[in-house]
């Protein structure tokens, strides 16, 4: 079993606590785990993304080649676009529909979307709008984490607990907000991919 991830968004868009949930599940499932430090500007508004690989074998580079990703999983459409050159053939996108527009030129969001929904194995969503719709707007990220579950190999129950500890120190209610959002984002991609 391997999967290689590349998370993709903007700067303060929590794709590092994507990571951090998936990282905790790929562990406590006993699996071999690599990240990348995240690259571009993490500061709010740049273009961000991370490596993950995850086996049950020893993983020995934390890069994920050009064409050897499993998942991209994006929190902005653009960025999904971004980092297509990392795609497998047989690899997913994940992506949120919703635009980080932080450039003048940012193409027009149809088009972008258009070449997202042509790839052959997607699944995009506004997670903006389902986390709206649980009652955590600030969740979008987490949303997608949830998304992404239905691809990973690790059992959710795995990510559940990742949630838990991760933001344990939040409070309950950040922790329950998070978990509603995480499954938000598992059902919509259950009922949608393929």
């Amino acid at each position: 079993m391997k999967c290689d991830i590349v998370l993709a968004g903007v700067g303060g868009q929590g794709i590092l606590a994507i990571a951090a949930v998936i990282s905790y599940a790929a562990i406590e499932s006993g699996l071999y785990l690599k990240q990348a430090e995240v690259h571009g500007m993490s500061q709010r508004g740049g273009n961000v993304q991370s490596h993950l690989r995850l086996s049950d074998k020893e993983i020995f580079s934390d890069l994920v080649p050009f064409g050897g990703a499993d998942l991209i999983i994006a929190v902005e459409p653009m960025e999904a676009l971004r980092y297509l050159p990392y795609l497998s053939p047989e690899g997913w996108i994940i992506a949120n529909t919703t635009p980080f527009v932080n450039i003048h030129d940012y193409p027009e969001i149809g088009e972008v979307l258009t070449e997202i929904n042509q790839q052959p194995q997607q699944v995009t969503l506004d997670a903006d709008a389902v986390a709206r719709e649980v009652g955590h707007p600030r969740g979008m990220n987490i949303v997608i984490a949830g998304a992404a579950s239905v691809f990973l190999d690790v059992p959710f129950e795995k990510m559940e607990e990742g949630i838990k500890t991760i933001f344990a120190g939040k409070g309950a209610d950040i922790v329950n907000k998070n978990l509603v959002a995480l499954r938000a984002g598992r059902k919509y991609s259950k009922k949608n991919h393929g």
